[in-house]
């Protein structure tokens, strides 16, 4: 009370008609500036309801800046991999999967506008569309970490991106060829690429460990190969080196003996002297390019009577040697030195159970059983049931 007048609360905002006869509401933002409502509303008691909301928001220090998230997500996107700090190849694989599954559906909405439903609408469609299931689960998996770094800028309000189980690349499984396969492609790919063939199935290296690989890379003392480097091509056909897919990727791998005569001759025929010349290059020394190596790979399973529907990749020689790997009894651990996997779900997949190894382990029981009966006198349950009678 003052001067004998009941005191007014101040009310938070300020709500007018307009000569439409709708009504606008106006409240003065945490940082100063005067904001209205995005839409006008048909009552006063509308617009003074979003005021109340926008005031609990302020309260409970909820509030975003309307305008700092209304960029279109094309902008938001191409800015986020900019500050990003990202390997070059990892760089131009992301702004690719944007440009071709983000932005033609997504790119002209405004970040702050995108929803859990567009979200959902969007997965739907690019599967209906065609696109694989592994691309849809990665493209998702930027997305979700584009709008995390949004979410953490206060520029929404919460990540749209919720749909369970949407992020997980689940491939199907690849193809393994047999070592009779191994050796036939080994025998018809080009003479230059027979010791990668054979690397890539005992020594389990990816494209590009080959390809990086010295002669200072190679032990024929101790049959080691020291992976260290990888090589990446860009969308322009350039390489680079650089460090391994993970920090596991740099290992020395054991190599079987029986390889070091091809490891030799490749060495006289193939590969410069110096420790630092490269193991594999094309004919016209260059380094390999993916697709030009496709070609010959290609020719080589025509050659080696491996049909087309199979679908052997050279990537399918390294899960033939894990597998061979793993059925020789390679522990898990074993398993992900060998292959550079820093986390165990990739290795898993090389100890599966497989019927010959699983018989074969019903076997080892059989005997294991009959050494028991033999010295501890024990009746086979035939003996028991004879005995019955």
């Amino acid at each position: 009370m003052s001067n004998g007048k009941q005191s007014r609360r101040r009310e938070f905002g300020t709500v007018r008609k307009l000569p439409s006869g709708r009504y606008q509401a106006r409240y003065t933002g945490p940082d100063g500036m005067k904001r209205p409502a995005p839409d006008t509303f048909a009552t006063k008691k509308e617009a003074t309801e979003w005021l109340v909301e926008k005031q609990a928001e302020i309260l409970r220090s909820d509030w975003i800046d309307p305008d700092a998230g209304s960029m279109t997500l094309t902008e938001y996107t191409d800015r986020w991999v900019k500050d990003r700090d990202l390997k070059p190849r990892t760089r131009v694989e992301y702004e690719r999967v944007l440009r071709l599954h983000v932005k033609p559906q997504l790119g002209e909405q405004l970040l702050n506008e995108v929803t859990a439903p567009q979200i959902r609408a969007w997965r739907s469609e690019r599967l209906a569309a065609g696109v694989g299931k592994p691309t849809v689960a990665k493209t998702y998996r930027i997305l979700r970490a584009i709008f995390a770094t949004a979410l953490d800028d206060d520029l929404i309000r919460r990540n749209p991106c919720r749909i369970k189980g949407a992020g997980q690349d689940v491939a199907d499984e690849r193809p393994t060829a047999t070592l009779e396969q191994v050796f036939a492609i080994a025998g018809a790919i080009q003479p230059r690429y027979r010791l990668l063939v054979l690397l890539a199935t005992f020594a389990q290296l990816r494209f590009g460990e080959l390809i990086a690989l010295r002669r200072s890379s190679l032990d024929l003392d101790a049959m080691e190969v020291r992976v260290a480097r990888s090589t990446n091509e860009m969308e322009d056909g350039t390489h680079y080196d650089d460090d391994p897919k993970s920090k596991a990727g740099k290992r020395l791998v054991s190599v079987p003996s029986a390889l070091g005569a091809d490891i030799r001759a490749h060495l006289d025929r193939f590969v410069s002297a110096g420790r630092d010349a490269r193991l594999f290059l094309g004919p016209q020394g260059a380094i390999p390019r993916r697709r030009n190596f496709n070609r010959v790979w290609k020719a080589a399973l025509e050659s080696a009577g491996i049909p087309d529907e199979i679908g052997l990749h050279l990537h399918d020689l390294r899960h033939t040697g894990g597998t061979l790997s793993g059925r020789g009894g390679a522990t898990l651990k074993e398993l992900m030195a060998r292959l550079g996997h820093s986390s165990p779900r990739a290795a898993m997949v090389y100890q599966h159970a497989t019927k010959d190894r699983d018989q074969a382990i019903a076997a080892a029981l059989d005997m294991l059983i009959e050494q028991a009966r033999s010295t501890s006198g024990g009746q086979s349950g035939t003996d028991m049931t004879r005995g019955a009678l």
